[in-house]
């Protein structure tokens, strides 16, 4: 808890800024890489609304977890807003051998929040006790890890910590944060890219099956806060990449900030959120925001229609620092 309460007073302290801010118009005819970004926005999730907070949080009856199940093999959980105001979703990608859970959330491990609990529940006990279970983090942020305290003493299971030595230490990679890790759940195949700037351990997944790709903080539609412009830079510009040389059918973040209004969010602790954007983006989301930071070697506050770009400035960097010294 101090450590959340820490990363939001990172966050929330000296409003003010010295970087300049500047509006990108989404709904232009431009083209990026040969595709054109002024198509409607439709959503590949076959789930409209999600549970959005309550007004009344006291009185609120839904479940911790909330599953939407996109085929019989991938799994979307929302945790509930009343729990945590930060309600990050969770994705959950079965193959024939191992079943990859990317996230454990901001809910610590009490029986009525227990995230394995759901996973056994919806996937059934058999299947994970059968399976390996992966678990790896979007990031080291603690609304991405407090579940993995659920998660000790479960057989048959591989959780790769949120340090930095030990996201490395499985990827495998000789020059971070440039190269690709390949894993194969058995029939379906995951790649991961180190994508740092939100976060010095950021990293982003692609699944092959349905052609998603999740990014945890890096991409979102909310406020997204950037603590290291130049890695974010080159992060967006390797997923750009990646995402030309790949079919990326949407763009799967950790939370969603945005209302269904263009540039207009929920505020940092909101707890009802009735006018939500939907969860995905497309992939010229990608294409507009790598165009605009390309064009922008400094941090530069860009406000898009279902995101913004947010550089910490210096003291907010220094308590996340303080925050990632203290966890790491």
């Amino acid at each position: 808890m101090k450590l959340r309460t820490l990363a939001v007073l990172t966050l929330l302290l000296s409003g003010c800024s010295a970087n300049s801010s500047l509006r990108a118009y989404d709904n232009s005819l431009e083209q990026f890489d040969g595709i054109e970004v002024n198509e409607q926005h439709q959503s590949v999730i076959a789930k409209a609304n999600w549970h959005h907070g309550a007004v009344d949080c006291d009185n609120n009856q839904s479940a911790a977890h909330e599953v939407y199940q996109h085929d019989q093999q991938t799994f979307i959980i929302r945790q509930n807003k009343c729990l945590t105001f930060e309600a990050p979703f969770i994705y959950v990608f079965v193959g024939s051998e191992k079943i990859l859970l990317l996230d454990t959330g901001a809910l610590t491990d009490e029986p009525k929040h227990s995230l394995y609990q759901t996973l056994q529940q919806t996937l059934g006990r058999e299947q994970l006790t059968r399976k390996e279970l992966l678990v790896l983090h979007s990031h080291s942020h603690s609304d991405h890890y407090q579940g993995d305290a659920g998660f000790e003493g479960v057989e048959n299971i591989k959780l790769v910590p949120t340090t930095a030595s030990d996201v490395n230490r499985f990827l495998g990679f000789d020059n971070w944060p440039q190269g690709q890790k390949v894993i194969d759940l058995g029939d379906r195949a995951i790649t991961v890219l180190a994508t740092p700037g939100h976060q010095e351990e950021a990293i982003t997944l692609y699944d092959h099956k349905n052609q998603w790709l999740m990014t945890g903080d890096t991409l979102y539609p909310g406020l997204i806060y950037v603590k290291d412009w130049q890695m974010y830079r080159n992060s967006i510009e390797r997923l750009t990449t990646f995402a030309l040389n790949n079919q990326v059918t949407a763009i799967l973040g950790a939370h969603i900030e945005m209302k269904k209004q263009p540039s207009l969010y929920y505020p940092i602790g909101s707890t009802y959120q009735p006018d939500e954007a939907s969860l995905d983006l497309k992939v010229q989301s990608l294409h507009q925001l790598n165009a605009q930071l390309q064009q922008h070697q400094q941090p530069t506050e860009i406000i898009f229609d279902r995101f913004i770009i947010k550089p910490m400035n210096g003291f907010q960097r220094l308590l996340s620092n303080i925050a990632r010294w203290i966890t790491q």
